[in-house]
């Protein structure tokens, strides 16, 4: 009997809708369950495009014992969910626990504010180089940046190999 693969993805308003949807679907095709974290449970979020997601949990309900990888979208959502200490305190267990923390365009931001980064390789959205470089990454402009455990990606043409390469973390490929 095979394990279900359990992925939180945080959420907050402002989202970058494709770097949600994208990666969440591609998880579910393959098997996994992937739930929505916010401040709040039930609490409706709208993306920068207007699409809704709903907040299956709460920032109260993060476990890294119960979730088996981390996806953090852009968009402007990383700058408001990097100011919550829950979600800080999460993404530093998930880290040390090396289980997959997924990243792309302006979610570093939320790395940064949880201090993971320090000797990591990795990659974002161009805007936000200089505040991964002052955390001490090695900052690289490539469409996708694997390190241990962080799989970060530039922005939205990058969402097909970033998918596939968390899948691949995620799931022992």
């Amino acid at each position: 009997m095979t394990t279900v693969k359990r992925v939180v993805c945080l959420l907050d308003d402002e989202f970058e809708d494709l770097e949600l949807w994208y990666p969440v679907y591609r998880l579910r095709e393959e098997g996994a369950e992937v739930l929505y974290a916010g401040p709040e449970k039930g609490k409706k979020h709208i993306g920068k495009y207007g699409v809704p997601a709903v907040a299956d949990i709460s920032y109260d309900d993060l476990d890294a014992d119960r979730f088996d990888g981390l996806l953090v979208p852009g968009g402007w959502a990383p700058d408001k969910i990097r100011r919550d200490a829950r979600v800080l305190d999460f993404v530093r267990r998930m880290n040390d626990a090396d289980k997959p923390i997924g990243q792309i365009c302006h979610a570093g931001w939320v790395l940064i504010s949880a201090k993971i980064l320090q000797g990591r390789t990795v990659t974002s959205t161009p805007g936000i180089r200089d505040d991964m470089e002052n955390a001490g990454s090695v900052w690289l402009d490539e469409a996708v940046v694997i390190d241990r455990n962080i799989v970060s990606a530039r922005r939205p043409p990058d969402l097909p190999p970033y998918a596939k390469a968390f899948c691949d973390l995620l799931f022992g490929r």
